[in-house]
């Protein structure tokens, strides 16, 4: 079994038809999800999604590649040095 890591994962939907894939996606990588926090920023139209995970680091490039590959969705995922 692969280690597991910890992870912080940025989202920024710009498109507003991307919202329930994006969802969708987080829903079915929610075992892996420690918490997360969403803000709509109505003002500028856009979501700011913010999500912790614990996971297998190909878990975590999994979920950061589909969610990038969504219209208006940009992602940037960054890890922790150690699982510790």
């Amino acid at each position: 079994m692969e280690e597991s890591r910890i992870a912080l994962v940025g989202i920024i939907v710009e498109d507003g038809e991307s919202v329930p894939k994006t969802n969708d996606l987080l829903h079915e990588y929610s075992s892996y999800i420690v918490g997360r926090m969403g803000i709509p920023y109505r003002n500028r139209g856009i979501s700011i999604i913010s999500i912790t995970m614990d996971a297998p680091e190909p878990v975590i490039s999994a979920l950061c590649g589909k969610l990038g590959q969504l219209s208006g969705v940009s992602v940037k995922s960054m890890l922790a040095k150690t699982g510790k």
